[in-house]
């Protein structure tokens, strides 16, 4: 079917606020793992080149996580907003019933679905092992012999920081070392300047320090304090010992094909199959259920007239809550309790189109009309019955 110009136009309307709900919330999850992964990547001064990698591996997990939350506000506020300035009486009263106006929002959901069938079964696995490869190597890099200034440098039994640094990180000051031995002697040390000097072959580095003191505690409490005008040590460098395991480990790096190989095949899978069931259905109810978001945002838009928009956003959002909720519960309860995939992960996400179809079934009848309407206008007359009697007992008192 040709979009007509009325396709377009909604499509467009729909478009801007899905695309700044995703941006905004996708942007807010990078930016929490990214303070979660400072102090790791503190260690190394390859820090930047492991943070981009790893927020890049991160950007089609959080897609996929916030795709339907944000198709649905999208046509949420797209619909709510017509509604309230009568272009959808408009639109309903020259002939178009509420199943063809609806039809580009389906449409613009089948797309997306199969954008997330993409993603979800062969994007995000690999992303996934990406992350956890580059998150390996940033833990196994640890610390090359350069410091930064205010960076925590964790090495072994040594911990380090200097309050500044030249660019090249091997002229420090004002420093502090803490430095436990393995017969449980813990040595702490002060220094007004020190020079890193690293070994040739990289294999250690040589702390030189200037006109600082030591406070050694010794495993029997004994306490000795001493002042210096140089003192140096030598620090091995963290290399990398062992390669990265292959993908496949995780339930999480396998693709759909893959999993369902394992999971519907006839030889035994070397992960649990339920397990790699409850991963199968899981992603594919996701990808399943955004041409079905229609069928609820365009039924509760229209009621927000009537019931008000915080109540009718309100209910998609927990509805939607809900459903991702059920999918990771239904997830643990198949790999925990070893219960059927099918009933943990497809029953709740048979409930949820269920729920969506039945929705828009109701408000065909009568547009703005649906059970969470009925709802909202039933508990706001209760809460105006109840302000009601409170102003009718302080007049009375």
């Amino acid at each position: 079917m040709i979009p007509t110009t009325l396709d377009r136009y909604l499509l467009k309307r729909t478009l801007t606020p899905m695309g700044a709900v995703l941006m905004s919330t996708m942007v807010a999850f990078l930016m929490e793992r990214l303070m979660r992964s400072f102090q790791l990547l503190s260690q190394t001064t390859d820090g930047f080149r492991y943070l981009t990698e790893l927020l890049v591996n991160l950007v089609p997990h959080y897609v996929g996580l916030t795709l339907p939350g944000g198709f649905f506000i999208g046509l949420f506020v797209v619909v709510n907003a017509l509604n309230k300035s009568s272009e959808i009486d408009a639109i309903l009263a020259s002939g178009i019933s509420l199943g063809r106006f609806a039809t580009p929002f389906v449409g613009l959901g089948v797309v997306l679905m199969m954008f997330s069938v993409l993603l979800f079964g062969f994007i995000q696995p690999y992303s996934r092992y990406a992350y956890h490869a580059v998150l390996f190597a940033a833990e196994k890099a640890g610390w090359n012999g350069d410091v930064r200034p205010k960076a925590l440098l964790s090495t072994g039994p040594l911990f380090l920081t200097a309050d500044r640094a030249d660019a090249n990180g091997r002229h420090l000051e004002r420093v502090f070392i803490r430095k436990i031995e393995p017969d449980g002697r813990e040595d702490v040390l002060t220094a007004i300047s020190a020079v890193v000097r690293k070994d040739p072959r990289d294999q250690s580095v040589t702390l030189d320090l200037h006109d600082g003191r030591q406070v050694s505690t010794t495993p029997d409490a004994q306490i000795y304090v001493a002042d210096f005008t140089r003192f140096s040590f030598d620090v091995p460098l963290s290399l990398s010992g062992k390669l990265f395991r292959v993908r496949g480990d995780d339930v999480s790096e396998l693709t759909l094909i893959e999993l369902a190989q394992h999971g519907f095949g006839k030889a035994p899978p070397a992960l649990p199959r339920q397990i790699l069931l409850a991963e199968f259905y899981a992603r594919s109810s996701r990808a399943l259920i955004l041409p079905l978001l229609p069928l609820l945002a365009v039924p509760f838009g229209l009621s927000a007239k009537r019931a008000g928009s915080g109540s009718a956003m309100a209910t998609g959002g927990v509805l939607l809550f809900l459903f991702e909720t059920s999918m990771i519960l239904g997830q643990a309860m198949a790999s925990g309790a070893r219960l059927p995939a099918a009933l943990t992960v497809g029953l709740p996400a048979a409930a949820f189109a269920t729920i969506c179809i039945a929705t828009w079934v109701a408000s065909r009848k009568r547009p703005g009309e649906n059970p969470v309407s009925w709802v909202t206008e039933r508990i706001a007359a209760l809460f105006a019955a109840i302000a009601r009697a409170l102003g009718a007992r302080r007049a009375v008192a």
